[in-house]
């Protein structure tokens, strides 16, 4: 997203035109232009009732306000938003401040400061933004901003120099033709009307024009950004160290071209979580003998530390002590800090980084809970028995199921690799179950059970059954109460008892008449007679 923004920041101006609204008060997302912030706008007829800047859209001089930037190359009679960068060639820069309050308000702005970012090198091919900002301490919006552009058309990089004691004042007042100092392009130069004291009121009699000259010409300064774990004895631009070391940073400035640069900030910004070491800044150069000499603790501040001037080879070393992260502060595992250094002169500013890397080992979190049992009723003796568990960073290798009666008693104890368990209890009662996880945690078995692991189940009795006859096979069982029938069973078991067999008993010798042997032999025929009819008659049955 920040850099859709940074682009759609640097949009043309001439689209700004094509959707501006020209009415008072209207807030325009300044995302789409070279402008910015968001703010309410004027007119000339109605103006502003509080401090605020370049706000009015139809100005006579500028048009609208919020386009005060402009850039035209020297000895050209119209400014505008775009140029293209030449090497050797002087461009104008103008801006134009305006407190739009209303003159019978009387309200002046104080504090009004003007600040210009000029980059120092523009790469082949890149459209440089030449930004301006206004601020004051009771204005609102407190500052408002806007660009020009000049972009490198050439094949390789241009430096981008400004013209020394350029800076001048287009004023009514007695800041005409005043030159601004430096600061311009540092942090910042005083406006006024009376003065350059910051004091501005409001109407166009007091509003006016900043102009400045840039030169392009090739680069001319370099920056180094360097670090040391060793106390200054060997330095680099990445670095590995512990948590809470304490390590050097080094920041180098060489002048590379061919004029004097005056009044170059040297600033160091740390990365979030290292600390300066107060009293640690030293600096080595010409003015001291080729040897390290303590100075100011400016150089790692916001305002970074005034190096002073440097002729064409002139260049400075300083050096600090810096604190890293404690190991609360870190994130678990690499941790990659980058520093950078920021040289500022006359002709815009550089940047260079050095990166410390610091490893944080942290152990991995160690969990393993039991998280549910269920029970499923298979039948009346028959069970499953399922453990719901969360594993992390652990090894699962078992259930266990402790089985109790009614009367706390452990019954059975059960073991399982998996998580179910199939289980069967033949005695009628109520028990219950707890199932417990068993993990290896670096080697070392752990176990985690809980209430949720907890089951309770029971075993019905049996149904109750009676010991009968059945009267068709005459054969003892048993059966379930409920189903007796008197027709087929009987509850004396007596009936089912076998009647004893009486042998036949041997009849005395009968005397030998003649009549009875033909008696005898009558029944025997007669008997011999019957069976065979009863055979036929048997036969003819079946064969029906």
């Amino acid at each position: 997203m920040s850099k859709l923004i940074a682009l759609m920041r640097r949009a043309p101006k001439r689209f700004t035109a094509l959707v501006a609204i020209a009415a008072a008060a209207v807030i325009v997302p300044a995302v789409v232009f070279a402008w910015g912030p968001s703010r309410p706008t004027f007119t000339q007829a109605h103006p502003a009732s509080y401090v605020t800047f370049d706000s009015i859209t139809d100005n006579p001089q500028v048009g609208d306000e919020r386009n005060f930037v402009r850039i035209k190359e020297d000895g050209t009679n119209t400014y505008g938003d775009n140029v293209n960068l030449t090497p050797g060639k002087v461009y104008d820069v103008s801006v134009y401040y305006h407190n739009n309050a209303a003159a019978n308000l009387n309200l002046v702005a104080h504090d009004t400061t003007l600040k210009m970012e000029v980059p120092g090198i523009v790469k082949s091919g890149v459209n440089a933004a030449f930004t301006g900002t206004i601020s004051a301490s009771n204005a609102n919006p407190t500052s408002v901003w806007d660009e020009a552009y000049g972009k490198n058309t050439t094949n390789g990089d241009v430096a981008l120099r400004y013209v020394a004691n350029s800076a001048t004042f287009v004023s009514n007042g007695a800041v005409n033709g005043q030159t601004l100092p430096d600061s311009l392009f540092t942090t910042g130069a005083k406006l006024g009307y009376n003065a350059q004291d910051g004091n501005l009121p409001g109407c166009n009699q007091f509003a006016g024009f900043v102009n400045f000259k840039i030169r392009v010409d090739q680069p001319n300064f370099t920056v180094s950004k360097l670090v040391s774990t060793d106390n200054g004895k060997t330095w680099g631009k990445t670095a590995t160290t512990q948590p809470g070391a304490t390590i050097q940073y080094g920041l180098s400035f060489q002048n590379t071209g061919t004029t004097q640069l005056d009044n170059v900030i040297v600033r160091d910004m740390l990365p979030a979580g290292v600390s300066y070491v107060n009293g640690s800044t030293s600096v080595i150069n010409s003015n001291t003998g080729g040897q390290y000499k303590p100075t100011i603790d400016a150089v790692a501040s916001s305002t970074g530390i005034n190096a002073g001037s440097f002729q064409p080879s002139g260049n400075v070393f300083y050096k600090f002590s810096a604190k890293m992260p404690t190991e609360a502060q870190l994130q678990c595992g690499t941790n990659t800090l980058v520093n950078t250094e920021r040289a500022t002169t006359s002709a815009g500013y550089k940047e260079d980084t050095a990166t410390v890397t610091i490893n944080k080992e942290c152990k991995p979190v160690v969990s393993y809970t039991c998280n549910a049992l269920g029970i499923t009723v298979v039948d009346r003796t028959d069970f499953t028995f399922k453990t719901a568990y969360s594993v992390q960073n652990a090894t699962f290798k078992s259930v266990t199921y402790v089985i109790k009666d009614a009367n706390g008693k452990v019954v059975d104890t059960k073991t399982v690799n998996g998580n179910t368990l199939n289980y069967s209890q033949k005695t009628p009662g109520k028990y219950s179950v707890q199932a417990t996880i068993t993990v290896s945690v670096n080697g070392q078995d752990k176990t985690a059970t809980s209430a949720a692991c907890q089951g309770n189940f029971e075993v019905p009795a049996q149904p109750n059954q009676i010991t009968v006859c059945e009267l068709d096979t005459k054969q003892i069982v048993t059966i379930n109460e409920n189903m007796f029938d008197s027709s087929k069973y009987s509850k004396t078991l007596a009936d089912c008892a076998t009647p004893p067999v009486t042998p036949p008993t041997t009849p005395p010798e009968l005397p030998h008449t003649g009549a009875s042997d033909g008696i005898v032999a009558i029944v025997g025929l007669g008997a011999l007679i019957a069976s065979a009819a009863y055979y036929v008659a048997s036969r003819r049955a079946l064969n029906q």
